[in-house]
């Protein structure tokens, strides 16, 4: 096989902080190598300074056989490198078309050639096999089609190595499976991939080998078809993947959370259920079954048509999240980057906002002694509390998050996707904390896709299907194919 990168003792410190040391990658055609490790392990850093967005200290970028000490952003394009985030870098108001051309714009005298961007976008659309119409506005577009959309781009511009960063976090099965298929097909061309995933079947199905970061050390490569699963966890985190679905029993105490006759305009049908005081209450069900939109209209953040909250008969019913946070109701939402963080702003104020908001008077002293205390409680991987948000790992984003409510005493707990885009570390540390407020007798509700952590969560589960609570189910009689079979409404 043709080699198509390699990153030589690649080194990369911020401020006198070193976060890569030494990192050797080879990439060949054909080849799909998964980038694994825990938040903070230098994956996303690596992959920005392949892309040209970040400069290494020291060390050599070779790509088809050519040498650079770093890439610019142009040079990257140019040499026909394509990273494809998470999140997916298209502007909403344009065409499928207009977004594969942008920048590189086809002219008929003045004026753009729309005409022949559709042709030539539609071509690599059905070269692909995508159902996709290239004159479709991205607005329309669903989370995996966006992805795909980015796929074409990539393909448009003759990328050679597609690097791809958490690319399913935000898509259902099906859509997930339609872009696994795409990515067997890049490789199948000849296109180097890099994969980057925290969902260990994925890297599975998808890899020819692992490469392992640790703390921004390279730990080691290796084939995958020779190891399993349970021995990549070790060497990303040094222990067994078993320990991160064991909780501890939780006591359920006298008190009762009621959520009566929900129904809302995003589709909830007549949802009622009650929690017990102590006790971690589950939502489950397929993507756009109703789980998050149920918990967004109780939280008082979408509208509803009908639906009452109470805790032993008071009525408790938010009218805005403001109104739920001042009666002890916390919610961390699945997107966080979007509704839960300020991206821009240090961690000390993510942390402190909600608490200072009730305050006359701000204590700067105290402040900087909470939120220390929260970073070394919640281990925040970060060399200062003035950081910005933004700029911390996935995981480290979700403990800044889950630490803004535990600086206040709350009684109820939502936590919508609380390890979506984390890595296995980050999540042994976050199950705790909702395992711990759970024994402090709060009331808990975990929405969650993955059914080990659903299964190993929750006292009982809550099905969701159609915007319809269909049953609850006791987790001594939950199973990942009884509740497959309960989400599909397979008898």
């Amino acid at each position: 096989m043709e080699k198509l990168l390699h990153l030589k003792q690649i080194n990369k410190a911020f401020n006198s902080v070193q976060v890569l040391f030494d990192v050797d990658l080879e990439l060949y055609s054909g080849d799909v190598l998964c980038l694994v490790g825990e938040n903070g392990a230098g994956k996303s850093t690596l992959i920005k300074i392949l892309s040209g967005a970040e400069a290494p200290s020291s060390g050599t970028i070779e790509v088809f056989g050519k040498s650079f000490s770093r890439m610019h952003l142009r040079d990257a394009i140019d040499m026909g490198i394509a990273v494809i985030y998470q999140d997916a870098d298209l502007v909403d108001t344009l065409t499928i078309a207009d977004n594969v051309f942008l920048g590189e714009e086809l002219k008929k005298g003045p004026f753009v050639d729309r005409k022949r961007q559709e042709k030539i976008t539609q071509e690599i659309i059905d070269k692909l096999g995508l159902d996709l119409d290239a004159g479709t506005p991205v607005s329309a577009l669903s989370p995996g089609q966006k992805q795909c959309t980015q796929i074409v781009k990539a393909v448009k511009r003759d990328a050679r190595i597609v690097v791809m960063d958490e690319p399913t976090s935000s898509l259902g099965k099906r859509e997930t499976e339609a872009l696994m298929r795409l990515v067997k097909q890049l490789a199948a061309e000849g296109r180097g991939i890099i994969y980057i995933s925290h969902y260990l079947e994925e890297v599975f199905e998808l890899g020819n080998r692992a490469l392992v970061l640790k703390d921004g050390h390279y730990i080691c490569t290796m084939d995958l078809k020779d190891t399993t699963p349970d021995e990549l966890v070790q060497k990303m985190v040094g222990r067994s993947a078993s320990s991160f679905y064991a909780r501890e029993a939780s006591e359920i105490r006298e008190g009762t959370l009621e959520v009566r006759d929900y129904c809302a305009p995003s589709g909830v049908k007549h949802v009622s259920f009650t929690v017990r005081r102590g006790e971690i209450f589950g939502l489950g069900g397929l993507a756009g079954a109703g789980r998050s939109e149920l918990m967004r209209a109780v939280y008082g953040c979408d509208p509803k048509t009908s639906g009452t909250l109470l805790i032993d008969g008071e009525d408790i019913t938010p009218k805005s999240p403001k109104d739920a946070v001042a009666k002890g109701f916390y919610m961390i939402f699945e997107n966080r980057k979007q509704e839960s963080m300020f991206n821009i702003r240090p961690i000390s104020e993510n942390i402190m906002i909600s608490h200072n908001e009730r305050k006359e008077f701000i204590d700067l002293k105290k402040e900087r002694e909470t939120v220390d205390f929260q970073i070394q409680d919640l281990h925040i991987k970060t060399f200062s509390q003035e950081v910005e948000g933004q700029n911390l790992s996935g995981g480290n984003q979700q403990k800044m998050v889950l630490s803004r409510w535990l600086v206040d005493d709350g009684r109820v707990y939502v936590f919508d996707e609380p390890t979506k885009g984390v890595d296995v570390g980050a999540k042994e540390e976050i199950y705790r904390r909702i395992v711990s407020l759970a024994k402090q007798g709060k009331y808990v509700i975990v929405i969650s896709s993955v059914l080990p952590e659903l299964i190993s969560l929750s006292d009982r589960i809550g099905v969701m299907r159609n915007g319809e609570l269909v049953n609850i189910v006791d987790r001594s009689e939950a199973s990942e194919s009884s509740l497959v079979k309960e989400f599909i409404g397979i008898q």
